[in-house]
């Protein structure tokens, strides 16, 4: 019984410094993967975020295509009398020809067609953006997770560390008589599990940087530090501030508006072709010196006369094209709207669950579990009660740090949403 009770002894000792690892302290890392660094990194290289600004600047590239002029037409030409010798100089319709032409649209049309395609320009530069927000927040997204992944990890350890001792004191009681063999079965039950449980987390944890990487624009195997803690700090815009921040701010609104800007110039320009282009021609005939040179100068006008089959039906097109352009954009007024409500309310019950963790559930089963770690020290109560003292203090602890991370995660979707990047912040250590 003296090596027991000396076990014992070293057990409570050993457990009571354990409870020190729940408690709030700075924690020191050979690394540490900075939030920033890798936003920073991905407005620089990322793959989808430069197809996107590239197809934005090419689109720029087509304004003025838009509004230049058709080609001009030149032509060069010999016109003979008779079929059986050369007559220049000798006839009088012998002669050599050139012809310029230019043709005209129009006046309103270049300058109609040009808005078309500087809109379409402005609607690819918001969708760039949207694509900028979108990847940035899956990226904090992945961060939180990553970091969630490696809390869970520790608090595991932790726990490893305390049902090790359990079974070290399970063993010395069952040994000196005073335990029962169950109480040590169950501490190595508990054990192993922990042990599966560390072994997911690591596969979760390599997945999840290999997922970062690739939305950084990284070599998927590229090493990772461990991210950094986020500080909470409560969430202080209003739900109607948000969604008349996202109306005006938010690039897929941007996007879309400019949308419908460039259809309704469309359908002006659409209007514009019942009035006909205009092409002038220049005609020149040298004829050698027996006679006299020529010159003629033409114009040519097209007619829309099939304006049933093609030009209404035209502006016909153009119309409904800018319907769906509107209904397009009332529709993502109602998507921002609805995904913004979702968020901000997950915002406020992390916040009530992460507030009721810190005040209320973690003083009081640290309190639970020293009477049962004291009764089990002095035999008045068995391992079963401490192992669950155990795993409760570790799901609140794992709980909270995961309610922290899907706030994180909710607050940078509502950056996305709209528009608006606001600061952030880290810090070592926990809350």
């Amino acid at each position: 019984m003296g090596d027991g009770s000396g076990v014992m002894k070293r057990f409570f000792a050993l457990c009571a410094a354990g409870l020190l690892l729940f408690a709030p302290q700075a924690a020191v890392w050979a690394g540490e993967l900075q939030l920033q660094d890798l936003i920073e990194e991905a407005l620089q290289a990322g793959p989808e975020i430069q197809a996107a600004r590239a197809k934005a600047l090419a689109s720029g590239f087509r304004v003025p295509q838009t509004m230049s002029l058709p080609d001009p037409m030149v032509m060069a030409g010999y016109q003979n009398a008779g079929t059986n010798r050369l007559t220049f100089n000798e006839a009088y319709d012998s002669q050599f020809m050139l012809s310029a032409s230019q043709q005209f649209f129009f006046p309103g049309k270049r300058a109609l067609k040009g808005e078309v395609a500087a809109r379409e320009e402005e609607s690819l530069s918001a969708s760039a953006k949207a694509v900028q927000l979108r990847i940035i927040a899956t990226i904090k997204e992945l961060y939180y997770d990553l970091f969630l992944a490696h809390q869970s990890m520790d608090l595991i350890r932790e726990k490893s560390v305390i049902l090790h001792q359990v079974e070290d004191a399970a063993l010395a009681r069952y040994a000196s008589g005073g335990g029962m063999q169950q109480d040590v079965l169950m501490a190595q039950t508990e054990k192993y599990m922990l042990l599966e449980r560390e072994e997911m987390l690591k596969q979760k944890i390599q997945t999840l940087e290999a997922q970062l990487n690739s939305t950084v624009g990284r070599e998927q195997a590229a090493p990772l530090d461990r991210p950094v803690a986020p500080v909470f700090t409560p969430y202080s815009q209003a739900l109607p501030e948000l969604i008349a921040a996202a109306y005006e701010n938010s690039p897929e609104v941007k996007a879309r508006e400019r949308m419908v800007a460039s259809l309704d110039a469309k359908v002006r320009v659409a209007e514009r072709e019942y009035y006909p282009d205009i092409t002038v021609t220049g005609n020149y005939g040298l004829k050698g010196q027996a006679f006299e040179d020529m010159w003629s100068l033409t114009t040519t006008v097209n007619i829309p006369l099939y304006y049933t089959t093609k030009q209404r039906p035209a502006v016909d097109e153009a119309e409904a094209s800018l319907s769906e352009a509107k209904n397009e954009l009332q529709a993502v007024r109602l998507r921002l709207s609805s995904a913004i409500r979702e968020n901000y309310a997950m915002l406020q019950a992390t916040e009530r669950l992460m507030e009721l963790y810190r005040q209320g559930l973690n003083q009081k089963t640290h309190q639970d579990f020293q009477t049962a770690l004291a009764s089990y020290a002095t035999g008045k109560a068995d391992a079963l009660t401490v192992i669950s003292r155990i795993k409760t203090i570790t799901d609140i602890e794992t709980s909270y740090w995961g309610q922290l991370v899907e706030w994180e995660k909710a607050r940078a979707r509502l950056e996305a949403l709209t528009g608006m990047m606001t600061d952030f912040h880290t810090e070592e250590g926990r809350q």
